[in-house]
């Protein structure tokens, strides 16, 4: 009997920790038409992430609004992606992403911005634990397309150190040096 009680025993303890944190984007009262009428059930939309650089999204659908919310926790958690952040607040560098007439846009942004993003674009960068970046939706405003659009451009976000690693160079021949631009700067001045 004891036997019983100990298997599985890493798969629920990893469940039981609150390491993932999730957000409620969308729910959606959905019918079925049938002989007798029509059937309602639910349909959910769920973002969850560790607040730490990995997000997912996922989709349930059931009679009940509870079990549409679990099913849609548990597909979110299978689909994750790891997205890379400057100092753990902010995009590397600007990126678009499209899905389907989702269309949007994220730019990186200075320390003490907060997130700008409307709807499901911010339940998605506050689960991915960005605190700066402006972001603008200038395609469909559908919830899923706008999600789905929002991974596509954070999957194809890059580190310098993975182009660094990509090209065989260092990070600090990839990255600009920032005592360098002022003095071009200057240097313009001088000459004009």
């Amino acid at each position: 009997m004891a036997r019983d009680d100990n298997r599985g025993g890493r798969r629920n303890q990893r469940d039981e920790t609150p390491e993932f944190a999730d957000r409620l984007v969308a729910i959606n009262r959905v019918s079925k038409t049938v002989k007798g009428g029509k059937r309602f059930g639910f349909a959910a939309l769920v973002i969850v992430g560790d607040q730490r650089g990995r997000v997912g999204f996922g989709k349930g659908k059931a009679k009940e609004v509870p079990e549409a919310i679990r099913k849609a926790t548990e597909s979110a958690k299978r689909n994750m992606i790891r997205v890379p952040l400057r100092d753990g607040r902010t995009l590397h560098h600007d990126v678009y992403g499209r899905h389907g007439a989702g269309k949007v846009l994220m730019r990186t942004a200075p320390q003490g911005t907060g997130i700008i993003a409307g709807g499901p674009m911010r339940a998605v960068f506050e689960m991915l634990g960005v605190q700066d970046v402006v972001a603008k939706s200038l395609g469909s405003q559908n919830p899923y397309n706008m999600i789905r659009a929002t991974l596509d451009g954070l999957t194809n976000e890059t580190s310098p150190r993975s182009v660094a690693q990509r090209r065989g160079k260092k990070v600090a021949d990839i990255l600009p040096r920032r005592d360098e631009a002022p003095e071009a700067s200057v240097q313009v001045a001088e000459e004009a």
